[in-house]
């Protein structure tokens, strides 16, 4: 059995309805090796980064940076997870009212010095509210938990 781990910050009524958008897309597909763990970046732990097989970060951009949440999620699980996740496929989605360029580059910086892997394009959903960002959301949860289910990650 692999587990997928979505570890999120999601304070709006929009960001909570991109992670549900996730969540239920992974639970859609109803594959048979596949467990999913969905926790607040708050919440997260390095026992819960230690026992997943990949992981999908979900922030919202805050004064052009990555949310204290998940910043506060990095600090706490760094070192006790270096070297026993490197490789971890992950994915990050980004729900920015600007551009989201210095959100994607603080996690991806973080990211890389864990030596984890990106497994999808990052999405970033900037500006306005639009209805197809959870779609492109599902679409996104979708192939991280079909690729992780078959064994392609």
């Amino acid at each position: 059995m692999k587990t997928l781990l979505i570890v999120s910050h999601a304070p709006s009524p929009n960001t909570l309805r991109l992670k549900s958008a996730m969540e239920q897309a992974v639970l859609s597909l109803a594959c048979d090796n596949l467990s999913l763990v969905s926790v607040t970046a708050f919440e997260a732990s390095s026992e819960h980064v230690n026992q997943c097989d990949a992981i999908i970060l979900f922030t919202p951009e805050n004064l052009g940076y990555m949310s204290g949440a998940l910043k506060d999620f990095f600090d706490r699980i760094y070192y006790p997870c270096l070297e026993s996740k490197q490789g971890l496929p992950m994915a990050l989605v980004v729900r920015a009212g600007h551009d989201g360029t210095g959100t994607v580059r603080a996690v991806t910086s973080i990211c890389n010095g864990l030596k984890w892997t990106l497994a999808q394009p990052i999405l970033v959903c900037k500006g306005d509210w639009q209805e197809e960002f959870e779609a492109q959301c599902t679409e996104l949860a979708s192939t991280i938990a079909a690729s992780l289910d078959c064994g392609i990650i």
